[in-house]
């Protein structure tokens, strides 16, 4: 019985782990997430999330085009991972964010 459920859990984190989310459906998300909460800022310059898009699966990593990767803060990373994990059901397998400024 256990095993029959481990082997379900297995099957549905891969299904998850080779998901493809199309550009539009993230910045979708992106923007929600940016409006409940701040972007940071520091020394009066705020971060600017531009868009972002899905670079590749097994794992899924995620591309961020912003100005300054510098004010990219690792707390803000994290609460746009779980963002991520909350609106798409990416439980279970890694996440990968890269963030890049833009024209680089």
């Amino acid at each position: 019985q256990r095993v029959d459920k481990l082997f379900e859990q297995i099957k549905y984190t891969y299904s998850q782990n080779i998901r493809r989310i199309s550009t539009g459906t993230l910045n979708d998300m992106l923007g929600y997430a940016t409006a409940r909460v701040q972007p940071p800022s520091d020394k009066g310059k705020r971060l600017k999330l531009y868009y972002m898009t899905q670079a590749s699966a097994k794992p899924p990593t995620f591309v961020i085009f912003c100005n300054d990767k510098e004010l990219f803060h690792y707390s803000y990373q994290r609460y746009i991972e779980n963002q991520i994990r909350e609106s798409f059901g990416l439980d279970g397998t890694p996440i990968k964010i890269i963030a890049r400024e833009r024209g680089e």
